[in-house]
């Protein structure tokens, strides 16, 4: 499983999968079906049953039950997918072999460095294997490596079936990034009864939180008009929007935040005196500060229109997804099995909160109970993320825990 999982991950992160927001197809890129077909007939080389990928790029598999014994279908997901906020075009991964815990130079051209004393946690992975980026690009982890995780598994299982299993479900999913991963995500035929998915950060990770999530589009409505005689007539958008920002409360930022705190985050702006976009996320873990949020946003725009005029300011907010704490706490047995996984392994468990959201948040509250687990990757989203090769190994080994945990049942 060790040279299958690495030389998986590396294939994978080869091909360009970024999806793309606000489009009304699943998935919102045609390219993240290269991914799926190279995944599909992967599954059906190895000997997987009932695979099949669908027009939406969703990719099913089945390895089947090698007991008699009856115990819970079990899936396993992850999403094919990578992040808008960085391109992952060409992935020209860079290795560090035995790690020293010094600065590793990324890229000799430019100078692109990364160290422990930005990133502390390298300091954890001294004498381990890393692969990083060469800083032109992402590099993939988030989720390649759940999915080669995963497919290193589902090969071990099959090349070995005198290991006692129930049945394993394999799914992987588009548009995990943009939020619309679970949309069309067929639960009945994938068939499971519980499910993890495999889309988390660095080993040990367990996780049965998430925040609450939503978009908020602001559209600013302004006049533009010759500077030089635009006295009581213009109406700046760009100024107008940067007014409504600074409304915001300041340290509910971000930058400011950790743990439980959620958040307001600015992801993209645009404009000109004419008419400017805001594009925001709205994030938290609780349920009344979520809708606090909400409110507060809608609270300033209407005190811009009263201040500017009505239709100067427009929202369109929509929900994401939801804590799916609610849903796994009525199924603790999945964090109880991969806890006990990760201790059998001499795998610390870090049950923290999800900063983000997961495929398994909605998932849950559709029907799939779906906790997190931990990829190994550091960083993502961006031209600093990492992962031990060490990490990819030893989370397909918990993966096969797991599932032998299942069959004690």
């Amino acid at each position: 499983m060790k040279t299958t999982v690495l030389e998986k991950f590396l294939k994978y992160i080869q091909v360009d999968t970024m999806s793309k927001p606000e489009q009304e197809t699943i998935p919102s890129t045609e390219k993240q079906k290269n991914l799926a077909r190279i995944l599909a007939d992967e599954l059906k080389a190895i000997g997987a049953s009932d695979v099949r990928a669908d027009e939406h790029a969703y990719v099913y598999g089945t390895i089947p039950a090698t007991t008699d014994k009856k115990v819970p279908v079990l899936g396993l997901i992850a999403h094919m997918d990578t992040s808008p906020a960085y391109s992952g075009e060409n992935v020209n991964p860079r290795f560090v072999k035995n790690y020293d815990g010094k600065t590793i130079i990324m890229n000799e051209k430019t100078g692109l460095s990364m160290g422990p004393e930005q990133y502390p946690d390298l300091l954890n992975y001294v004498g381990q294997d890393l692969i990083t980026t060469d800083g032109t690009t992402l590099l993939g982890a988030d989720d390649k490596a759940g999915i080669a995780e995963i497919m290193a598994l589902a090969q071990y299982l099959l090349e070995h079936p005198e290991i006692p299993h129930g049945t394993v479900k394999i799914g992987f999913t588009p548009d995990e990034e943009v939020g619309r991963g679970p949309d069309l995500f067929d639960i009945k035929g994938f068939g499971a009864d519980v499910a993890y998915t495999v889309d988390g950060g660095a080993l040990g990770e367990l996780e049965y939180e998430n925040f609450n999530a939503a978009s908020c589009k602001v559209m600013v409505h302004g006049l533009s008009i010759h500077p030089g005689s635009s006295k009581g007539k213009m109406k700046n958008a760009i100024l107008m929007a940067m007014e409504l920002h600074n409304m915001l409360p300041v340290f509910d930022n971000p930058m400011y935040t950790e743990e439980y705190e959620g958040f307001f985050h600015l992801d993209n702006i645009s404009g000109c005196v004419e008419s400017a976009v805001m594009d925001y996320i709205i994030r938290d873990h609780d349920m009344d500060k979520f809708l606090d949020k909400k409110a507060y946003m809608e609270r300033a725009a209407q005190y811009m229109n009263q201040k500017y005029g009505e239709g100067t300011i427009e929202l369109i907010m929509k929900d994401t997804y939801f804590n799916m704490k609610e849903i796994i706490q009525e199924h603790m047995y999945l964090i109880d099995i991969a806890r006990s996984a990760m201790e059998e392994l001499n795998i610390e468990p870090v049950i923290i909160p999800i900063r983000g959201g997961t495929d398994g948040a909605t998932l849950s509250h559709k029907g799939l109970p779906c906790p997190n687990l931990c990829t190994g990757g550091h960083n993502f989203h961006g031209k600093f993320e990492y992962i031990s090769v060490q990490s990819m190994e030893r989370t397909t080994e918990l993966l096969l825990t797991i599932v032998k945990k299942f069959e004690e049942i």
